[in-house]
């Protein structure tokens, strides 16, 4: 029987790269939607729900895309609110690639060690990925801290943090690299999640840092993230520091889309948001 993945995406245009990941993680046939959203996902899901006998609707799967998360979250919860008794497929949650994104990158910090304890900051971190890892962070025994440009946006994001997963993070106000040095004192991990092509961190904020441990960047595009950090480096020690560039953690990015693709595939009922892709992160780690 064939492999079927529907792709929900919130924006007009449904996410080529979501696509392609999804033939590479074993699906047969995806079928991809553009501008779905809570009041007209109802139809679809029936149609994917009701089509196949018990023993085969594992063979059916919804991924649930877009560029917006909270867009992404609201349409994922629609989603499943149809699922009743047996009639439900698995289902997974990647808007924007942020919980993908942010599983793989707070994987390999949180690899070989503990973050128990340990002051992070993830710089820019009011968008999907930067509230998802430090969701992550957080649930790793780090203190963390969020930085935005202005101090409202910061504790916007806190507080939807805050309400939906129970978890405090405190909110900093950094609009410039000066700020943003000032708000890693005291740290031992950084996360930059910024947007692509903006220079978050100079080099001379962090290479002489007493107590930074670990430095990651998100951004793959020059200008990147985090000055002085490679796209390629993978655990590579720079200035006595252990360091992740975009590209360097984005091979488990893209491994763990793909296994998380190929596991909905196994059962009808899986139900794939943060918390479970980074438990998936955590076993491919190394």
């Amino acid at each position: 029987m064939k492999k079927l993945l529907y792709q929900f995406d919130t924006d007009p245009h449904p996410a080529v790269f979501d696509n392609v990941v999804a033939y590479d993680g074993g699906a047969d046939h995806v079928t991809a939607y553009g501008g779905i959203t809570p009041a007209n996902v109802g139809g679809l899901v029936d149609g994917a729900i009701f089509t196949r006998a018990p023993k085969d609707k594992k063979n059916t799967a919804i991924f649930v895309g877009g560029s917006n998360m909270a867009d992404g979250e609201a349409l994922f919860k629609a989603v499943r609110k149809k699922f009743f008794a047996n009639f439900r497929v698995s289902v997974m949650l990647d808007s924007n690639g942020s919980n993908t994104t942010a599983a793989a990158g707070v994987a390999w910090l949180a690899h070989g060690r503990s973050l128990a304890g340990k002051r992070a900051v993830v710089l820019a971190g009011t968008g999907p990925v930067g509230q998802r890892a430090a969701v992550m962070l957080a649930k790793e025994g780090a203190r963390v801290a969020i930085t935005s440009r202005t101090l409202e946006r910061a504790q916007a994001a806190a507080r939807a943090i805050a309400e939906r997963f129970k978890i405090e993070v405190d909110a900093i106000e950094a609009d410039d690299n000066a700020a943003r040095a000032r708000a890693i004192e005291g740290a031992n991990l950084v996360f930059a999640t910024g947007a692509a092509g903006v220079a978050l961190l100079d080099e001379a904020a962090w290479k002489d840092h007493p107590q930074l441990e670990l430095l990651s960047d998100a951004n793959a595009t020059p200008t990147l993230g985090i000055e002085g950090i490679d796209m390629m480096d993978k655990g590579a020690q720079r200035h006595g520091k252990t360091v992740f560039g975009a590209i360097g953690f984005g091979a488990l990015k893209i491994a763990l889309h793909r296994a998380c693709i190929a596991r909905m595939f196994e059962q009808q009922d899986l139900v794939l948001d943060g918390e479970e892709i980074y438990a998936i992160a955590k076993t491919m780690v190394g």
